[in-house]
């Protein structure tokens, strides 16, 4: 299997940035069209375990907008052949001093483009 293909990362890389953008902006509509629409698809966040894109789309719909804005760092995107990708990043948000965010997406192409298929969003204390 070939790791990180050039043109393969350069699309996830891509849309991982497309994700933030919209995740920042709080477009409901982009957030939900970045996850795969089926009932499979799972996002585990800090307080909610979201089972399906029903459930992923109804809480980003009631979520509030405020405090969504952050600053990410150590991002790392690993290609796996040409259909497959994880993407890791921490984050850091001004209302959450001593706190720091671990956020991984699993992406897979699909017929309409790269969609995240599972989630994992959660924040801890800063490591001392």
């Amino acid at each position: 299997m070939d790791i990180d293909i050039p043109d393969v990362k350069a699309e996830v890389e891509a849309v991982f940035a497309e994700y933030e953008r919209v995740l920042m902006a709080n477009d409901v509509d982009g957030l939900t069209e970045l996850f795969w629409d089926d009932a499979r698809t799972i996002r585990y966040g800090g307080g909610e375990n979201l089972y399906g894109a029903a459930e992923i789309a109804a809480f980003r719909a009631g979520r509030a907008a405020a405090g969504l804005q952050r600053t990410i760092e150590r991002t790392v995107i690993t290609t796996f052949g040409r259909d497959f990708a994880t993407a890791s990043t921490l984050f850091r948000r001004e209302t959450q001093p001593g706190k720091i965010g671990r956020q991984m997406q699993t992406w897979a192409r699909m017929p309409d483009g790269w969609r995240v298929v599972a989630a994992h969003v959660s924040v801890i204390p800063e490591p001392g």
